[in-house]
């Protein structure tokens, strides 16, 4: 029996060495606080329900920001989140209402589009604590399918940093730099299988606005590739552009949001700030690259193609968490 534990004990020795390896993102973010994620130097804006829908999302763009706490002074508590998605759910539910014109909206107050939308969800204020680990941050973030989460201290009752899967993802990037390199991310991306390849939602360029909110809204994706649709006989869906929940938030500056019927191409025309195209990914590229390139780019998401650029899939910052942190875990949400 002597030899053959000799030949089995290095092979358990290389297959701990695999697990310890799989895991090291993991450990980092158990290792880490939401309050170390918090950078030196951000903005916060929050709003009071009072407050006129119209009047929070011109300050939203104003700022630059994506999502704002709601606080509730007759509760004297902070209440839920103001996002670019209400802005997209209220546009979808109103423009073409029968019962109420668009104008209405501009003199509706944040409680009574919440008054109203609440009816139809459940939604609650989902939080965490500044000593929370980044992976509890991480499951919950996951576990809710939301993309900002509040970190609230419990004695002042304050958000003090409005918590990403970006700013998690780049903590990682910048202190994560010592942590050992796990074997899987050095894997061609179609080899491990991250991200969405079925059914990927898209709007094609000659497609209205109001149908890119209407898959925004039913889908429930936070970006759309813009496609060229053609061929009779094969179907190619050619990337030409990538709109995003972000990209509708514009329609507030500019006032356009009376006009949803206009196409694809004109909204990717009106759009103010200048984009340097769709951010690609092969599947043949290792997950380190993927990584590197959606971090340096400060996006959301890549967009999947092949060789001609038609789409394959979407790969986005909640499936790299999943993959890198919780899927070592054996949580899978």
């Amino acid at each position: 029996m002597e030899p053959h534990s000799q030949m089995t004990f290095p092979k358990n020795q290389e297959l701990q060495k695999q697990e310890a390896d799989a895991t090291a993102y993991m450990n980092f973010m158990k290792s880490h606080r939401c309050y170390d994620a918090i950078p030196i130097s951000c903005k916060l804006v929050i709003f009071d329900t009072t407050l006129q829908v119209k009047k929070a999302f011109f300050a939203l763009v104003a700022n630059g920001l994506r999502a704002a706490p709601l606080w509730d002074s007759k509760l004297q508590r902070f209440v839920g989140m103001l996002t670019i998605t209400d802005f997209i759910n209220i546009l979808h539910c109103y423009y073409k209402s029968p019962m109420v014109q668009m104008y209405e909206l501009e003199s509706h107050k944040i409680e009574t589009w919440r008054d109203v939308y609440l009816q139809y969800s459940n939604h609650f204020l989902i939080s965490i604590s500044p000593d929370a680990s980044l992976f509890d941050a991480i499951y919950s973030l996951l576990k809710y399918k939301i993309h900002r989460l509040p970190i609230i201290d419990p004695e002042s009752g304050n958000v003090l940093h409005i918590l990403t899967h970006k700013r998690i993802l780049k903590f990682l990037h910048i202190f994560g730099k010592n942590v050992p390199k796990p074997a899987f991310i050095r894997k061609q991306i179609q080899e491990l299988g991250i991200g969405t390849f079925r059914n990927i939602a898209t709007v094609q360029q000659t497609a209205s606005l109001y149908d890119a909110l209407s898959i925004f809204v039913e889908r429930r994706v936070s970006a759309l590739p813009v496609v060229d649709e053609q061929g009779s006989i094969y179907y190619f869906r050619k990337v030409v552009a990538l709109y995003s929940r972000f990209d509708v938030i514009n329609l507030a500056a500019q006032k356009t949001y009376h006009n949803l019927d206009m196409t694809m191409q004109e909204a990717l025309r009106r759009r103010r700030c200048f984009l340097e195209g769709v951010i690609k990914c092969y599947p043949d590229e290792t997950l380190e690259t993927i990584i590197d390139r959606i971090v340096k780019a400060e996006v959301h998401r890549l967009v999947l193609v092949d060789r001609a650029d038609v789409v394959k899939g979407i790969i986005s910052l909640s499936d790299l968490l999943q993959a890198m942190v919780l899927t070592p875990a054996e949580v899978i949400m």
